[in-house]
């Protein structure tokens, strides 16, 4: 049913200078892979083939990342090096890859609005390469489930979040129809504590119906200016069934110094090949 993903990836990563000053912040590396990749790899392993990735100026490591490296395979195969070479083949399998500019920093709903050309008329995915997602069943998937299951038009990951942050979310407001799935009846963008209609915050994980590309060309600019998704979203509700799903899983903001950290102790820890010389690393030096 969902065929294609958006990923928004055109944003300049201040938080993240100077590192990103001339590299995209989306190439980070999470243990051994970009941050994108990792969305991209939960986009794949939810049976998605197509992605759709909003770029902007300065993004090029983007493409060429996602892009056949001939030279590099060649070297690889002739000294024999069959385990890299799948890596690095890995990378570009099961997957093909479109790029559109945002050329404008008008935002999330801008970046999206702007993949409207390749997305067409139907449902498809958004992915927020900054939120990463250990999860057993890919978060993705779990929402594709239940896009089918509850006969949704939308469905937003969701997850409850301290009061106390509540001003850094998209919040919503809802009645639960089943385990962890609420019929979403109002969102509000990063309330202030005591205005929040709930704690349940919205994570950069979306199926959207082909509809929210004629409301974001309707919606106005909100707070800075920027075309907001949630307000978009907020506008479908009466028009289109709304969702918001308690994933499984465990989130990191990788948006931020202190979230990419800890994603790369926690992915460093359980990769096979430095997890346990890193754990006694930790216990030596008494760091934990």
């Amino acid at each position: 049913m969902i065929r294609k993903a958006v990923f928004p990836a055109a944003g300049f990563g201040t938080r993240f200078l100077p590192a990103t000053k001339a590299s995209p912040k989306e190439m980070l590396p999470l243990v051994d892979k970009p941050l994108i990749q990792h969305g991209v790899d939960e986009a794949k392993a939810s049976g998605i083939k197509d992605m759709i990735i909003v770029t902007g100026r300065g993004k090029n490591a983007i493409e060429d990342h996602f892009d056949v490296s001939f030279e590099l395979e060649a070297t690889l195969r002739k000294k024999g090096n069959d385990a890299l070479l799948s890596v690095v083949r890995e990378v570009t399998d099961d997957a093909d890859f479109f790029y559109v500019r945002q050329n404008l920093p008008l935002g999330l709903g801008h970046a999206v609005l702007r993949a409207m050309d390749l997305v067409g008329r139907e449902p498809f995915a958004v992915i927020l390469s900054d939120d990463v997602i250990d999860a057993p069943v890919p978060v993705l998937r779990q929402m594709i489930d239940a896009y089918g299951k509850h006969g949704a038009g939308a469905v937003l990951a969701i997850q409850r979040v301290p009061r106390e942050a509540v001003s850094r979310y998209g919040i919503i407001q809802g009645r639960r129809v089943a385990r962890g799935v609420y019929e979403v009846t109002d969102m509000v963008e990063k309330p202030a504590p005591g205005k929040a209609p709930s704690d349940l915050a919205i994570i950069g994980r979306y199926i959207l119906p082909p509809s929210i590309f004629r409301t974001l060309q309707a919606t106005k600019p909100g707070a800075g200016g920027e075309i907001q998704l949630t307000d978009a979203i907020r506008s479908l509700i009466g028009r289109e069934r709304v969702i918001g799903l308690v994933f499984d899983g465990k989130r990191y903001d990788a948006g931020t110094k202190l979230g990419f950290q800890m994603a790369n102790i926690a992915f460093s820890l359980k990769d096979p090949e430095i997890g346990q010389g890193l754990r006694a690393f930790l216990k030596k030096e008494k760091l934990t």
